[in-house]
């Protein structure tokens, strides 16, 4: 059974910084890009950052310079590290991975539970 497990969120001021992790159980994601999507109270599922196998990295205009994705794929595992944080960055942060790189939620097969971030003012 393929699961992918988010942790790493919480409650943070703004400007501070957390860092989620994704670890990948039930199968190798080592040819997979993996990335991490969000979603506020009230809008769609939106995404956030994904990284090929490579290394190669794409990122939304909104975190653009102050979010970073790495991967560690002898690991199955996958971080996003968040500074500057701001209040629109509140959201459920969501872990997927997928074959091909979508910016679209819909179509994506592998989804974590989702882990909280809170962005106080």
């Amino acid at each position: 059974q393929v699961q992918l497990g988010e942790s790493g969120g919480g409650l943070v001021q703004a400007g501070g910084s957390l860092r989620l992790s994704c670890a990948a159980s039930g199968r190798t994601f080592s040819t997979y890009y993996m990335g991490w999507f969000r979603q506020a109270p009230g809008k769609e599922r939106e995404f956030v950052a994904a990284i090929r196998w490579t290394g190669s990295t794409y990122y939304a205009d909104s975190v653009k310079g102050r979010f970073t994705i790495s991967r560690d794929n002898a690991k199955n595992t996958v971080y996003l590290q968040m500074n500057s944080l701001k209040p629109e960055d509140t959201a459920v942060y969501y872990c997927a991975a997928d074959r091909f790189l979508r910016n679209d939620a819909s179509n994506i097969p592998y989804w974590g539970q989702g882990t909280q971030v809170t962005v106080s003012s």
